[in-house]
């Protein structure tokens, strides 16, 4: 698939791997919406961007609102890509301190975002994409972002962890489902990146993240993110696969 002249839907994309994305794939010549949240900085991120880039307030568990961005990329050309960033952690125990089980709630909420607003995109894209003429015998491309949590979630981790292993359950079934209909479907599962979720931490901890890469011995670049994004959309034979992005990384339990 090329990037010059389509149209795309990127969500979280007015941060972090997102708006990486987003510029990626606006200089390869790609028209794009940024779907995140309304308390986002969306509208500035599109506006800096510039190039046609439009922003649209939507929430990834929100069947209407998302529509309404598939809708505004319809307006800019045919949809032929969807890339799904947004996503939210939070920290859970199967027992707590106090020896009570976890909170449910807490567990809902984050595979809600997470699984369930990774499916609803990319149903919402797939039925849009599937009614486009075929290009050079593609209709179009859905890349969803797990992690590779979904591989060796830390303690804590448990509900984004399942998340995430939904996530790359579901590439390879969606893949198959979608073939006769000439879309592509794979999942990015990257290690430790340098995004705005990291910045509560101090620079010792950045450090100790770092080293922990076996190599390079750094946090990932947003930009390599987005680099890998616009290479599944332009390799045709990229699809069903969760392609890890960590510099072989493996987390441990703690």
């Amino acid at each position: 698939m090329r990037i010059e002249g389509i149209s795309a839907v990127v969500t979280g994309g007015a941060s972090g791997l997102g708006r990486a994305t987003v510029e990626r794939l606006v200089a390869g010549g790609a028209k794009v919406v940024i779907a995140d949240l309304a308390s986002s900085a969306g509208a500035a991120v599109a506006a800096e961007i510039g190039g046609g880039t439009r922003f649209v307030a939507a929430d990834v568990t929100d069947p209407d609102a998302m529509s309404a961005a598939f809708g505004a990329a319809d307006a800019l050309g045919p949809l032929r890509v969807t890339v799904n960033c947004a996503g939210r952690g939070g920290t859970l125990r199967v027992v707590d301190r106090a020896g009570e089980p976890g909170d449910l709630a807490t567990y809902e909420a984050i595979v809600r975002v997470n699984l369930i607003g990774s499916f609803n995109v990319m149903r919402l894209a797939a039925a849009r994409m599937a009614k486009t003429e075929p290009v050079e015998g593609e209709r179009g491309v859905i890349v969803l972002t797990a992690s590779v949590a979904a591989f060796e979630g830390q303690i804590g981790q448990i509900p984004y962890a399942s998340a995430k292993a939904g996530i790359v359950g579901m590439t390879i079934v969606a893949a198959r489902d979608l073939a006769q209909r000439q879309i592509r479907v794979c999942t990015i599962a990257p290690g430790t990146f340098d995004t705005p979720i990291l910045s509560r931490f101090g620079p010792e901890v950045l450090e100790g993240l770092a080293r922990a890469v076996p190599h390079p011995a750094r946090l990932g670049q947003p930009a390599e993110f987005a680099m890998l994004a616009a290479q599944i959309v332009e390799n045709p034979m990229l699809n069903g696969e969760t392609i890890r992005l960590d510099g072989a990384i493996r987390m441990p339990p703690r």
